[in-house]
Parts: C-alpha cells; structure tokens; sequence
C-alpha cells in the first residue's frame, strides 16, 4: 500500500485492522493498515477485494465522508467501534436495475453408500454360526449409521453457519442504511440552518425594503419641508432635499427598486415550495420502515442450538453402539468365546433392538433436524434478498435526497448573493432615507460639543488649582525637611544630594478648539431638525425602544433624586470621561446647578446624536417575528408597571402636600393667637397708662423694642407726641418652621441645666417669642434671616438645628430683658414729663447692653453644648471600646485557657517522646554492636563459602550465650534470632551448593553423551525430511479421479464424439476446453490422452438456443447448438469446462 505521512490522535491506538463493509451485500473485509496510510491505498485493496472499482466507492464513517487524499490518521482510523461502510456509486443512481442475489447453495452432503459383503467383506463372514456371522454385518451397518449420521451433523452445522453469515449480513446492512440515514440527517440539519437564517435575514431586509418602498415620497416631502438653518443656507443648499442627488429622488430609480423587490420575492417564493417539498420527503423518509427487521431470524437460529444438542447425543449413542459391536467381533475374532456359548446369541438379539432404534429413531430425526436447518437457511436466504432489495430502494431514495439538499444548498448561496445586490440596489434609498438622521445628529453633535468645551476647560482650570495647592504642599514640606536636617548635615551636602531643588509650575495652556462651531441649544434642535426626520420606526422596534424608556424611567425613579451612581455612570458613556472626573469636586467659578446643567446637555445631545446616528436596517434586525408578542407582552408589562410606580408617586406627593396644607394651617392659626395676645397686651398698658396720667401716651417702650429692629416699618411721632399703632407683619413659613424647629430640638439636646431653665420661662414668654423672634432675625443678631428657604437640601437640617438653639437662647434673653424694661417703662409713665426723654435714652442704653450680654451668653451657651454634645459622643465611643476590651480580654482568656491544655498536653507528650528516643537509642546501640560483628563476619575473607557458614554458626553460638545474661525487650533478641535462622540456611544453601556442583558435573557429562546423539539425529532428520518432500512432491502430482479442485492434476481421454472428457468416478461431464486442446496438440507424441494442471473450472448448463438468435441473419442452427451445448448432452444437463496447464514431461515418465 502507498504510506502517506498524517497526523495522528492519540485517542486510539495505532495498528489495528480497518473493518469496511459493504452496504450491498452486507460483506465485511478486514484491512491491514496503519493511521499513516491514505484512503486511495485502502480503496486500491478494497477494489480488488469487493469488486467495486475506486472510482465508484464511497466511504462513510459515522457522519464523516473519506477523502481519497487524507491518511487515516486525520479520521482517527483504525480505531475499535468506528467501522467503515463502503456504498456504490453507481447503485446509487435511480435507474440502477438491483443487485443480482448471492449465489449461495446448501452444502451437498456426501452420505456414504449402504455396504454390501462383497464390497466390504468381514472376516466373520465365513464363520459356521449364524449368530456369529451376523456380528459381521451389525458392525457393517452400525458403521455406516454413524457415518451417515456424521455426515448429516456435518451439512446441518454448515447450513447453521450459512444462517448466521447471512443474518450478519443483514445486520451489516441495516446498519449501512442507519449510517447513511444518519449521514442525511446531518446534511439536512445543516441545509436547514442556512434556510433558517436565511429567511429569516430576507424577512428583516423585506420588510425593510418594502418600508423605504412605501416611504419614499413621504420621505422626500419631509426633506423638501425642512430648511436648513440660517448660517448654513447657500445659494445651491436651502432644504435637507437638496442634500439628495437628482438621480436618488427620481422616478426610475423608485421603479427599479419596486421591479427589483417584487421579483426577488417571487423567487423567493418559488424557492420556499421547494423546500417545503423537500422538507415533506426527509421526514417520509425518516417515518417509513426502511430496512427489514431481522429479529425473527434470531430468534430462528437460537432455537436451533436445542437440534445440535440432539443430534450430539445421537451421534454419541450411535458411536458407543459402534464400539459395543467392535468389542464383540474382537471377543470373537481372539477366541475368548466358545462355539458353545449362549453369549453371542444374547448379543446378537440385543444388537437387533439397537438396529431397530437406529433405523427408525436415530435417522429419522437426524434427517427431520437437517430439513428443518435447509428450511431455515432458505428462510435466511429470502430475508437477504428481501433486505438487499429494501437497502437498493432506500438507498436510492437516500441519494436522491442528497443531490436534492446539495441542490437546495447551492440556491442558498445564489440567493444569499441576490440579497447582497438587492441591498446594493436599494442603496440609493437608504442614502435618502438617512439623511435627515444624520443631519439631526450633526447637530446633536455640536451642541455636545459646546457642552463638551464648557466642561473641559472648567476641568482645566480646576486641575491647574489642584497642581498649584499640591505644589505649595510639597515645597512647605521640603523646606521644614531642610530646616530640621540642615542642622546635623552641612548645606554643601545637602546641596550634592539635590535636596534644594523645588517643584515647578504647572501652567495649563489650552489651545482654542471649536471655534466654528454653530450657536445652536438643545432647544434649536426641533426647530431645525425635529425628530420626525429620524423617519418612523416598524412596530415592533416602537415598542422595543419604549420598553427600554420605560425601564430607563423606571430605574431613575427608583434610584431618586439623590442617587447619582446611574448619572454619573450614563455621564462617563455618553461623553467619554473617567470615574474620577465624573465624581470630582464642583469647577471654582460655577455653581452646581450650572455644572449639572453643562452635564444634562452633554447627555441629551449625545444620546440625541447616538439614536439619530442609528442605521434604518438596524431596527429590523433588533427584533423577530417570532418574538414579537412576547416583547409587546414584555412592554405591556412594563407599562402598567410603571403607571402604577407613577399613581403611587402622586399620591405620595398629594399627601405629602396635605401634610403641609395642615401644617401652614395650625403656623397661621398660631400666628393669629399670638397677634392676638400681643394686641391685648398693647392695649391693656395703654388703659393702665390712661388711667395714670389722664392722658393718651404712645407706649415707647414697645416701640423702642420694635424700632431698633424691624426695617420696613419707621417709627412716626405725632404732634401730638403719641406714636401710631403698628401692628406686626405676619410671620412666613420658613420662620414658623425655625420656630417649630426650636422647640422640638430643645427637648433633645439641651442638658440638665437648660431643661430647668426652659421651664422657668412662663406661658407669656413663650407667647412673646412669635413676635420677638422674627425682629431679632431681622436684625442680624442670629444670623438666619429670611434665607431659610434658601438653604440646600444637604445643609437645611444642620442649619436649622444650630439657628434654632441660637434663635432660642436670644428669645428668651431678650423676652426676660424686654419684660423687665417694659416694668421700668410703665413705672417712669407716672413720672415728669420732662424727664421722659431721658430716661427714654437711659432705658435705650440698657436695652442695648442687655442685648450684648445675652449675645455673649447665647456664644457661650452655644459652646457649652457643642462641647457636651462631643463629651458625650466620645463617652459613647469610650463605651463601647470599653465594651470591646472586655470581649476581647474574655476571649483571650479562653485563648489562654486553651493554650495551657494544649502546653501540657504537648509536655507529656514530649516527656513521652523522650522516653521512647532513649529506649530507642539503647536499642540502636546494641543493634550497631551486633551488626558491626555480623559486618565482620560477612566480610572476614578467608574460608569460602564454608568458612562463612561456619562464622555465622559461631556467631549464633555466641549471640545466644549472651541473649541468657540479657533482659528486656530491646529488639535485639529478634536480632538474634534472624542471624541464627540465617546462619542455618547459610549452612544449607552451602549444604545444596557442594550437592549442586556435583549434579553440574554430571550434567556436563551427560550434555555432551546428548550432543553426540544430536547429532546422529539431525543428520537422521535431515534424510527423513528429503524422502518426506519427495514423497509429498509426489503426491502433489498425482492426478485426481474424484472431485477436482484447482491445482491438482487431471487426465482426459477423447469420448465417442471426439471431445476430450475428464477420467471422474463421482462426476462426469468435465471437458476440456479448445485452448487447452490446441496448447496440447503439438506435444501429445502420439498418446491418446492428456495430461495437466487444473487453473480453471466453469460451470455450465445445456440449454437451447434463443429463437432470436435461430433467425438472426447470417447464423445457422448448427453453430447456435454448438454454442449454447457444445458436446451435444441432454437439455439441463450440467457440465463443466476445465482450463488446464502443462506439467513436465517427469510426470509422464
């Protein structure tokens, strides 16, 4: 065979034999080969093996086709279970006529002829008794009963094996029509895929197509509408139309398209019926019943293993009745029985009853079992036809599947190359299509980009700033680095070190970018390019696009208004920056809203620029049929999802909003009481002043209280010195607020000290703190003013607690303080007027300096708190580091606890240890010693084998002694003990070496007696075998008279009609041919018979001539005889023509 070099798996063992069989006939080969051999050198051998030629065979493993130019190896051959399965090409073909059937015949059994006496006499033939005389003939019978018995088993354990050839065959091939099923199959899932995927991309560009069909003229109104903006119209540009080219918006072009799509559907269609065609075969190939089921025939051939059983037992009496006779006819024949005895006739009238069994018992059934195995074999016979002719059709079915799915498969490949010219002819239409996209995506782009710039170079002076601070720090901290070292190193060192050298500025220079950009806002957007030029979107990706909407408002909802993660993560993907610059500090110059704002139109515009920049065909692909209601599912879902979030929202804020309604309510209810109170109060000091002094005196310590602080009101004195009521201005929300605010958190942080002094303030003072509290705001005496509402979200909590203890603690000094200036008011009313003035000033005076005094003491009062407040934080994180220690040294001491356990348990352990290394290095000790005497026993150099013996006897002699004056346990007696077992087989082995040495020398001689006589023999063999080949050369060329075969020698005499026929006892009818008689007509020397060597039988039936052939032109009826029955035998008779060669002339001799 041709060695190809390949590569081999190592999943398989190398050099095993290649199984093929042939899907045919069921036959199976066994193959030689190696993983390098190719598969043309196994199809050379299998072509003169099967009689398929190369051309026509095909290969099939499993799923996998051999190529002719691939080793073995590369398909993981020879391997165990992986059998090959040869196919016919040409059977293959639809008009292939089937196979012819096997020619297999029953075996023609040779049953011996009935002996006769005269043929086969018997040496008690002649004997004077009957009875005698008839033990001759019994054994005549009784041998010819076994030996037609024999040769009935024989032809029925032949017939038996026939059977099961042929049910291997079967089972050969179906298996062949399973692999090459299994080899369709295959073929048909991946012919299946393709069309698949196929209709499925022709379905995304149909539709596709059909909407650019029937969109166009929308599409190019929608262009001609819009107008570009004012900076970009020119004379040659005014709309998105003219962006289009005359050739893209003309008629010819929409028609083109329109003829283009309605054809390829049309093919399309047509392509779809064929394959649904051959989709409807393959599976009425895969349901039909192709092969024939051959477990009947198991069946059959098991049951006959009960008719070999029986015809082995009557074989086995059949031949012990043999050799009961036998035994008889010997007792005769040596005289051991008398003339006179009763024996041989008691022998013969039992050899009658056997007789009897064997003729109608034995044979019989051995006769019915062979009918019933011919029967059986020709039941094999007929299932074989049944199923070749099955395989032939389902075969043929099979390959005309395949040339249908290779068919199928190269219309794939056309129409996947027509779908790529179709998307080149509907080009033109996606130009046109997109560009209102893509011109609302430039300008999503430039107003990114403003945002972008906005953004960077705030970045960038924001990074100068943290250079120049990191600088300072660095050159702060190497001028304290030289200050402390200058004192112990010298400032030359420090100077060859390199350690007075400073870092230097960083100046951040930008070079201007995006100077041209167009002055458009997110706003201009749908001004100049609305959404409507995106184009509509299909159905189906409408819906996928308001699922990811809605999970988008979803998300953010859930989040708030205080998660940023989503934010600055969407910030990083839509404009590109880092984590850290997304999570870095607010750019100096800008607020945060402003920044905010700069990030929000950054993301919008690049989300408007990413969703405009998306291809037409891309919203198509997104989404298949398949799926469609599933995703509308999915979106309805999420809809109703998200209006119930939203119906939750709003009635979360509409309660909220009631809470503030209720809450405004009982501020302005609160707010009234107070007005009212201080009304009553007013006027209740204007009636006692009345009834002092007669007359009607504006109360001017009230108004002095209200002057110095309250900015909208001025305080206007009449002619007649009375001062105007003023009532107050009602309090806003936020100060009512602070106001609630202040009571609440009282309660929960002043001390001890403070919650006295909170309850000496009386119900009046209380009262008076609505009214003073605005004023003292107002005035600046605690710094919270009007700008409460103003405050972050972040701070408003810490402002509102710090402002609410300051506004608290100012409430109740100026409360006490104007309470007690309103006493000395009302005492100096009664007084002269001409002191009034005065003392108004003098009360003034103190008002003021009451009011610095409880300034100061609100600082202090502040401080105490705030230094309480971090006494008791840290008291709180004293307790629980307190708690922590005392757990910590709770476990330590179970730590400890469980180390002493483990230190004393280690300590016995040790102290254990210690002991056993003593015992142990006692015992070594010794050991030593008596090696080092065994050593020099083993290595004393005089004395030989037998002086080793004895050195070691004595050294056990010796060992024991000592062992009795020894105690203990050591090992050493074990010792001991080993070397005198040793010492005695020492002295045995020596013992067997002198007996050994003496049987060598006795061998020796003996050899050489044996090499003599070895030689006399080979000279004696070499004789016998030249007379043994003689003798077999001369049997080899002895001619055959019974049965011919093939090499063996034949001889020929001329019959009556002058045709050479074969000299046969069994068989008459062989002739030899006319090229045999013409080699030997010129050396026949006169003899009237031939002599050669058979090389070729033929087998032929007598048979009449074809009557188209009698009455074909120029032929006679004469030579159609002699063609059709050449010697002239009767019609049917069959004959043979034998092909001889010629033998020396040696054999003649």
């Amino acid at each position: 065979m041709e060695m190809t070099s390949s590569l081999v798996s190592e999943d398989f063992v190398p050099g095993r034999r290649l199984v093929v069989h042939v899907a045919e006939n069921g036959h199976s080969f066994e193959i030689d080969c190696e993983p390098r051999t190719s598969v043309e050198a196994v199809q050379q051998s299998l072509a003169s093996m099967a009689g398929v030629p190369v051309s026509e065979q095909l290969l099939i493993c499993g799923e996998t086709k051999l190529e002719s130019q691939r080793s073995l190896g590369s398909y993981k051959l020879p391997c165990d279970g992986h059998d090959v399965f040869l196919y016919n090409r040409v059977r293959l073909m639809a008009d292939c006529p089937p196979p012819p059937p096997d020619n297999i015949e029953w075996p023609e059994v040779s049953i011996p002829q009935i002996p006769s006496s005269s043929k086969n006499p018997h040496p008690l033939d002649d004997a004077a008794d009957p009875a005698v005389k008839a033990l001759g003939s019994y054994e005549r019978q009784f041998k010819y009963h076994f030996q037609k018995a024999h040769a009935i088993y024989i032809g029925s354990q032949t017939g038996i094996d026939l059977s099961k050839r042929l049910l291997q065959e079967q089972q050969v091939q179906g298996k062949a029509l399973e692999t090459a099923r299994a080899n369709l199959e295959h073929c048909y899932k991946m012919i299946h895929q393709m069309y698949v995927e196929f209709m499925k991309q022709f379905d995304q560009q149909h539709r596709y197509h059909g909407d650019l069909i029937s969109n166009f003229q929308k599409t190019i109104d929608r262009l001609r509408v819009i107008k570009l903006h004012p900076n970009l119209q020119t004379e040659r540009y005014k709309c998105l139309l003219d962006f289009v080219r005359e050739e893209y918006r003309s008629p010819k072009c929409l028609e083109a398209c329109i003829a283009s799509h309605e054809q390829f559907e049309a093919k399309v269609s047509q392509f779809k019926s064929v394959y649904a065609e051959l989709q409807v075969r393959v599976d009425d190939l895969f349901r039909a019943q192709s092969f024939v089921n051959v477990r009947h025939v198991e069946d059959m051939i098991r049951k006959q293993k009960q008719i070999f059983q029986e015809q082995i037992i009557i074989l086995q009496a059949l031949g012990k009745d043999v050799n009961t006779v036998k035994k008889l006819v010997e007792d005769c024949l040596s005289s051991r029985i008398s003339a006179s005895s009763v024996r041989p006739h008691d022998a013969v009238s039992a050899l009658g009853q056997y007789y009897e069994v064997h003729d109608k018992s034995y044979l019989p059934r051995m006769e019915a079992r062979s009918r019933d195995v011919s029967k059986l074999f020709e039941s094999c016979k007929a299932k074989k036809h049944e199923m070749s002719m099955c395989i032939h059709t389902s075969m043929q079915k099979v390959a005309s599947l395949q040339f249908s799915i290779r068919d199928v498969r190269y219309q794939l490949l056309a129409f996947k190359e027509a779908m790529q010219r179709q998307d080149g002819i509907f080009s033109k239409l996606k130009v046109v299509r997109k560009i209102g996209s893509a011109y609302r995506a430039c300008l999503a782009e430039v107003v990114r980009r403003k945002a972008f710039l906005k953004l960077y170079m705030g970045q960038a002076g924001q990074l100068a700033e943290k250079l120049a601070s990191r600088r300072e720090l660095e050159r702060s901290r190497r001028r304290e680095f030289l200050n402390l070292q200058s004192e112990y190193i010298p400032q030359d060192v420090l100077d060859a070190l390199g350690l007075f050298d400073t870092p230097s500025q960083c100046v951040v220079n930008l070079a201007p970018f995006d100077s041209s950009l167009l002055d458009i806002d997110v706003a201009d957007l749908e001004c100049y390019a609305p959404e409507s030029l995106v184009g509509l979107l299909p159905k189906s990706d409408q819906n996928a696009q308001g699922k990811g909407l809605l999970s988008t408002s979803n998300s953010s909802y859930q989040s708030g208004n205080g998660d940023e993660s989503s934010v600055s993560t969407q910030k990083q993907y839509e404009t590109g920056m880092t984590d850290e610059e997304c999570d870095s500090e607010p750019i100096l110059g800008t607020t945060e809203m402003e920044v905010e704002n700069a990030w929000l139109k950054a993301e919008l515009a690049s989300a408007i620029a990413f969703i405009s920049s998306f291809a037409p065909d891309v919203y198509y692909d997104s989404v298949d049929e398949s799926s469609m209601e599933g995703l509308l599912q999915k979106a309805t879902e999420k809809t109703a999802q998200a209006l119930h979030l939203k119906d939750g929202y709003v009635k979360h804020v509409e309660n909220d909003l009631k809470l503030k309604q209720v809450q405004c309510a009982r501020y302005e209810k609160r707010i009234q009481e107070l007005e009212q109170r201080l009304s009553d109060q007013f006027i209740h000091l204007s009636k006692l002043s009345d009834r002092k002094n007669g007359l009607e005196c504006p109360v001017s310590s009230v108004h002095a209280l209200k002057t110095d602080d309250c900015k909208s009101e001025t305080s206007v004195v009449t002619v007649d010195g009375m001062a105007p009521l003023v009532s107050p201005e009602p309090m806003d929300e936020g100060t009512c607020t602070s106001t609630d605010y202040m009571s609440a958190l009282k309660t929960e942080h002043l001390n001890d000290q403070s919650g006295k002094f909170q309850e000496s303030v009386d119900e009046n003072m209380a009262d008076l703190v609505g009214a003073i509290v605005p004023e003292a705001i107002s005035t600046g005496t605690v710094p919270l003013g009007t700008s409460v509402l103003e405050i972050s979200k972040e701070d408003s909590q810490d402002a509102a607690r710090e402002n609410t203890q300051q506004v608290e603690c100012a409430a109740q000094s100026k409360t006490m303080s104007a309470d007690s200036n309103m006493t000395h008011a009302t005492e100096k009313i009664n007084s002269a007027p001409e002191h009034r003035e005065g003392r108004f000033l003098e009360i003034e005076n103190a008002l003021s300096e009451k009011t610095r005094a409880c300034a100061a003491i609100e600082t202090r009062l502040a401080t105490v708190l705030e230094d309480f407040a971090s006494v008791k934080r840290e008291l709180e994180v004293s307790l629980k580091l307190l708690d922590e220690s005392q757990m910590n040294c709770a476990h330590l001491e179970n730590l400890l606890h469980e180390a002493r356990e483990e230190a004393q348990t280690n300590l016995c352990a040790a102290d254990r240890k210690a002991a056993e290394y003593n015992g142990l290095r006692a015992s070594s000790v010794k050991l030593r010693a008596l090696l080092e005497r065994l050593r020099s026993c083993v290595a004393s150099p005089n004395g030989g084998t037998t002086g080793f013996a004895e050195s070691l006897r004595s050294l056990a002699l010796s060992l024991g002694s000592s062992a009795a004056n020894e105690t203990g346990d050591d090992g050493c007696s074990e010792f001991r003990v080993c070397i005198k077992i040793l010492a005695e087989k020492v002295g045995l082995l020596a013992q067997q070496r002198a007996d050994f040495m003496e049987r060598c020398n006795r061998a020796e001689a003996a050899q050489n007696h044996l090499s003599n006589e070895l030689e006399s023999n080979t000279e004696l063999v070499k004789v016998l075998h030249a007379k043994h080949k003689m003798e077999k050369q001369v049997n080899k060329e002895k001619i055959s008279f019974t049965r011919f075969v093939v090499q063996e020698l034949a001889a020929f005499v001329p019959n009556a009609a002058g045709h050479y026929e074969a000299i046969n006892r069994n068989c008459r009818n062989y002739f030899l041919s006319e090229e045999s008689i013409a080699l030997f007509a010129d050396r026949t020397n006169g003899r009237h018979y031939i002599i050669g060597q058979i090389v070729h039988i033929e087998r032929n039936i007598a048979r009449r001539p074809d009557r188209e052939f009698l009455v074909a032109p120029g032929s006679s009826s004469s030579s159609a005889r002699s063609r059709f029955n050449p010697y002239g035998l009767p019609i049917g008779t069959e004959y043979f023509v034998v092909t001889v060669a010629m033998v020396p002339d040696t054999i003649h001799s």
